[in-house]
């Protein structure tokens, strides 16, 4: 992509709280279009990166640029939409207060505030309770709220920490829909959860104690670091037939302790066909079929010895 394409720079950011040095000399840069996925457990830093690429605290050392300026520039500002991980928003006043608050702050007013906020509390599903105080919204309500209000000034840079931590899974599932639907943007995305990294993210950075430690998108990390896919297949007939057909594809194939036959495989789409062909050709009848596919948690336990969750 063009240089002008580049949104986001950061190079060599470091951060130290009391002697402990949570951000570690991370290097990034993100282009617009793309989700850049943050993934890490709680506290390796990502809070702490994101609240100084939003200009909330200065790093110790390195830099960052957000269209080549430091994001603590006025100018700047209104660049970024930024929803941190505990909302900023007012148990006083209603949803829909709350975001006018929000628009005057970007210099929207008057009927066209109205409107932007009404089309945003639709968007994250809180129409029906834009009149509510915020002070009875439940956790997930305002961390939606949060997300509406830092949508509210059209950034180009929308930094996300979290963004569906205490959501149940149906009101996740429709957050992540509004995150693919901000490809106009580029958006970071720091998160715990591996598959929301690995659904949304474009490009994913492992952090762990600080430090990015693998970067990629989420099938090159898999591809790089975790262990091969599996097909794992129930067979009627001779075992050794079975495995006699998969071995002639040049595969090793076993058995587990369940009778399934477990062949690891570098590309199952292509593998897969492969395997049943081989097995049909010679009368094998398949009871079953899985994929079992490497998965970043994967990734995570290769990179650091222990998993990421749990």
């Amino acid at each position: 992509m063009s240089e002008n394409q580049v949104i986001l720079q950061v190079n060599g950011l470091s951060k130290s709280f009391s002697g402990n040095r949570v951000v570690d000399r991370v290097e990034f840069e993100v282009e617009k279009g793309v989700i850049y996925g943050l993934l890490g457990p709680n506290g390796a830093g990502k809070t702490t990166l994101l609240r100084m690429i939003a200009g909330v605290i200065e790093p110790d050392e390195g830099e960052i640029r957000v269209r080549g300026m430091n994001p603590t520039d006025p100018e700047v500002r209104r660049l970024i939409g930024y929803a941190p991980q505990d909302p900023v928003v007012y148990e006083d006043l209603t949803g829909f207060e709350n975001l006018m608050f929000y628009a005057g702050l970007h210099g929207v007013s008057g009927s066209e505030a109205k409107e932007k906020c009404r089309r945003l509390l639709e968007l994250v599903g809180l129409s029906d309770h834009s009149n509510r105080l915020v002070k009875t919204y439940s956790g997930g309500m305002r961390k939606r709220l949060s997300f509406a209000a830092a949508l509210i000034g059209d950034p180009e840079l929308l930094i996300l920490d979290e963004p569906t931590t205490g959501m149940d899974p149906r009101v996740r599932r429709t957050v992540w829909d509004i995150i693919l639907g901000e490809r106009d943007r580029a958006v970071v995305l720091a998160t715990h959860y591996m598959d929301e990294a690995d659904l949304l993210s474009d490009r994913v950075a492992i952090m762990d104690r600080g430090r990015i430690i693998a970067e990629g998108s989420p099938d090159e990390l898999k591809r790089r670091y975790g262990p091969k896919a599996v097909v794992n297949l129930r067979v009627s007939g001779s075992a050794e037939h079975a495995l006699e057909a998969v071995r002639s594809l040049g595969l090793e194939p076993s058995f587990s302790r369940e009778d399934e036959l477990r062949v690891p495989v570098d590309d199952p789409d292509e593998g897969s066909p492969k395997i049943v062909s081989a097995l049909l050709t010679r009368g094998i009848r398949i009871d079953f079929l899985k994929v079992s596919r490497p998965s970043l948690e994967d990734v995570f336990l290769k990179l650091t010895g222990r998993r990421l969750t749990g």
